[in-house]
């Protein structure tokens, strides 16, 4: 905090520049109640009132876009959007100020979805709006009826709850690489919360596509075997890449489990909520610096 810096400083200089108008400055105040008392009340109270600003919890730069999305149907999901030189960027000065959480149906609605490299940007009025633009645009394109199902359960989570805009995003098909048309991997669902520095991944894994061989009649068992290794480990890579680069952990479900969507919603349900973490008010400088 600002004001724990100011007190910091004037103590290193106190301890280092010996007699100086500091040390008749201290003098004077150290050696009146009143006057600690009002710096005190001073500190207390613009510590509060900026209090959401000085205590929240911010991506780091090169976090703050994400991308998502099928190929020449992705979008972009920004903090402080700015078309700039034909292409779509953070403003990084803002990223602080900005009034919702971030990554959040707020966030959203905040901002909107941006166009690759067109200054264009799809916005939405209402929660609705973009709920339905969730289901029908974003999830329906994957083809997965088991991401629908979720999509739809994540729709009535949200028009249930007392304070939708605070619910974190169910953000689909998480680009690998960015808005790069040769990207890698898409990530079925994930939740970003910045708060708790909480990034979870859900993967929905049936056999028929993951692990299902075609074509094997005229095959030997050594080259089926060698074609399922190989499948198996671009996925083990996958989830091991987005948590190197992203820092995201992935929930992996397999069909026994996506026999019943409701209970891997319960699993996605946990982390929907913010997790505020405290943020610890440190006047106790004060009390250091005047004994000190």
């Amino acid at each position: 905090m600002l004001y724990i810096f100011i007190i910091k400083g004037l103590k290193t200089d106190l301890e280092t520049e010996g007699n100086t108008p500091y040390q008749q400055f201290y003098q004077n105040l150290s050696s009146s109640e009143i006057s600690k008392k009002y710096l005190y009340i001073f500190f207390l109270r613009t510590y509060l009132r900026e209090y959401e600003n000085l205590s929240k919890c911010r991506p780091d730069t090169e976090e703050a876009i994400i991308w998502i999305g099928q190929n020449h149907a992705d979008y972009g999901l920004l903090v402080t959007p700015r078309f700039r030189d034909g292409s779509w960027a953070n403003d990084n000065s803002e990223i602080r100020r900005f009034r919702k959480r971030y990554w959040s149906i707020g966030h959203i609605l905040e901002t909107g979805l941006v166009i690759p490299n067109k200054n264009d940007v799809f916005h939405f009025k209402t929660i609705e709006e973009y709920l339905k633009f969730f289901e029908h645009v974003l999830v329906r394109n994957t083809a997965s009826t088991y991401q629908k199902r979720i999509a739809t359960l994540y729709s009535q989570y949200v028009q249930a709850s007392h304070s939708p805009e605070d619910i974190l995003l169910l953000i689909p098909e998480f680009r690998y690489g960015g808005m790069s048309s040769k990207h890698e991997y898409r990530l079925d669902f994930c939740i970003i919360d910045i708060e708790s520095n909480n990034k979870i991944g859900f993967e929905l894994s049936p056999w028929s596509t993951h692990g299902q061989l075609t074509g094997t009649k005229n095959k030997t068992q050594a080259s089926i075997n060698a074609e399922a290794s190989s499948n198996f480990q671009r996925e083990m890579k996958k989830h091991k890449d987005y948590f190197k680069k992203y820092g995201i952990f992935s929930l992996i479900y397999t069909d026994n489990e996506l026999a019943d969507i409701s209970t891997i919603f319960s699993d996605i349900e946990k982390y929907l909520q913010p997790q505020k973490v405290a943020s610890h008010l440190q006047l106790h400088v004060l009390s250091e610096f005047f004994n000190s």
